[in-house]
């Protein structure tokens, strides 16, 4: 058999098992590109992001967004905090591949001609990025950005998923 065929097919496989690998960025400080952040823009006031992977919902983002800014106003002393400023952005790459044997030739005196597929992969990375004001008290009921640090963080702990230990 084709050596170069046998070697591609490998590494097609071996392409495929990897890609199915890939699990969503869990909750942690921004490793590699993913994860949160935040930057201290006053005494009460911050931009907090989460990044996700092409594995990672849009949902998954932007509760893992909240759930930074809840425990971030809490460890700062707060009991609320206002979504001043809140953006989803979703970052699209198209990945084409192409395989098969493309060309044309002669083969004792019989012509030949070869085909090959090409198939394009979209893949969709979810970063959101929110300006958070903190306050103490009770939160105001009409002001509809605003958060409850304590209840949301406890609302939203079934579905954070940490990184396993090594």
């Amino acid at each position: 058999m084709n050596k170069p065929l046998i070697r591609n097919a490998v590494i097609l496989s071996l392409g495929a098992a990897l890609a199915a690998c890939v699990t969503a960025t869990p909750y942690q400080p921004r490793e590699r590109g993913f994860g949160y952040a935040e930057q201290k823009l006053e005494s009460n006031r911050f931009r907090v992001s989460f990044s996700g992977n092409s594995a990672t919902p849009r949902e998954i983002v932007e509760n893992y967004l909240l759930y930074r800014a809840a425990e971030l106003t809490l460890a700062q002393g707060y009991d609320y905090f206002v979504l001043a400023a809140k953006d989803t952005d979703a970052d699209v790459r198209y990945q084409q591949t192409f395989s098969g044997f493309p060309g044309f030739g002669y083969y004792y005196f019989y012509p030949y001609a070869g085909a090959g597929v090409s198939t394009t992969q979209s893949e969709t990375r979810y970063a959101a990025q929110a300006d958070v004001v903190m306050f103490k008290g009770e939160k105001r009921s009409e002001d509809t950005r605003a958060f409850n640090a304590g209840e949301l963080k406890a609302n939203l702990e079934a579905l954070v998923v940490r990184p396993q230990a090594s």
